[in-house]
């Protein structure tokens, strides 16, 4: 009996650690919260002025800003986001 419940236990830790280790591989580039202060409309279609990007991109953390960068510079990710990923490497890197 306590055979079956260790190797229930281990099957749904398991699939617990799954879950959250995707959860955490997001790019940032498709979240929301970070995206919209870029963008003038809420289908993310039309960036800001550089201006306001500018303050947008200040008002990041530097570890979002790391995060946005480094996603940017996936190939894969950055054919669908090039002209904000190009305004943000203008920003900081």
């Amino acid at each position: 009996m306590s055979i079956k419940i260790l190797t229930l236990t281990a099957v749904a830790l398991a699939m617990m650690s799954g879950s959250a280790l995707t959860a955490s591989n997001t790019s940032a580039l498709d979240d929301p919260a970070t995206m919209s202060p870029f963008f003038t409309d809420a289908g993310m279609k039309s960036l800001r002025s550089e201006k306001d990007f500018k303050t947008a991109w200040s008002a990041m953390k530097p570890e979002q800003q790391k995060a946005v960068l480094k996603d940017c510079g996936d190939t894969t990710l950055n054919k669908s986001h090039a002209e904000f990923c190009a305004m943000a490497k203008k920003m900081g890197g």
